[in-house]
């Protein structure tokens, strides 16, 4: 292997041993993994495009590894394909409810997508799976974002009670009829 990758810390990861989830990843699809995780923007569209390709064929091939379907919903989320990288990541969760990656990853999707509740409650239990102070450490910031979100206000509705629209509703009749006698009083 030539000297020049395993050079900078940056590339050190690239001369290392790969993890055995990423073994069952194509050369390629684990080239194109490695770029895209160091900067989602680095890859052109056809490269991202043969990288979902070839995850999609892995994870056909080993659908019970939880690992490989994380990576593959978080390749789906820097395709902006967000409703299967949700699929594919709490597919993930069901399959390993105990995976620190997969928790971690389906609240960070949550949170990006400004529902903070589940968000709130993926991320929890990540940080209750970390089993180093970095996994902690990431817990821990991304719980801090998702409090700033939810005190500033920013977090996006539909998932409320049932009776939240007979509230809604309730309200918007007392207020047309308050108008209404106001403008009978005129």
């Amino acid at each position: 292997m030539d000297t020049d990758l395993t050079a900078s810390p940056e590339t050190a990861a690239l001369a290392a041993p790969a993890p055995p989830i990423l073994a069952a990843i194509p050369g390629t699809a684990r080239t194109l993994v490695f770029r895209m995780f160091a900067d989602p923007n680095a890859l052109e569209k056809f490269e991202r495009t043969e990288l979902l390709a070839e995850l999609r064929e892995t994870v056909a091939t080993y659908p019970e590894v939880a690992e490989l379907r994380v990576l593959f919903g978080m390749a789906l989320c820097v395709d902006l394909d967000v409703q299967e990288a949700i699929q594919q990541l709490r597919e993930a969760v069901r399959l390993d409810p105990d995976s620190f990656i997969a928790q971690l990853k389906m609240g960070e999707l949550w949170m990006r997508l400004r529902v903070c509740r589940k968000a709130e409650e993926h991320t929890r239990r990540a940080a209750s799976l970390a089993q180093n102070p970095a996994q902690a450490e990431l817990a821990r910031r991304q719980g801090a974002a998702i409090r700033t979100l939810l005190r500033e206000g920013i977090e996006r509705g539909g998932y409320k009670s049932p009776f939240a629209l007979l509230r809604s509703l309730r309200r918007l009749w007392a207020r047309t009829r308050s108008e209404a006698l106001a403008a009978a009083e005129q």
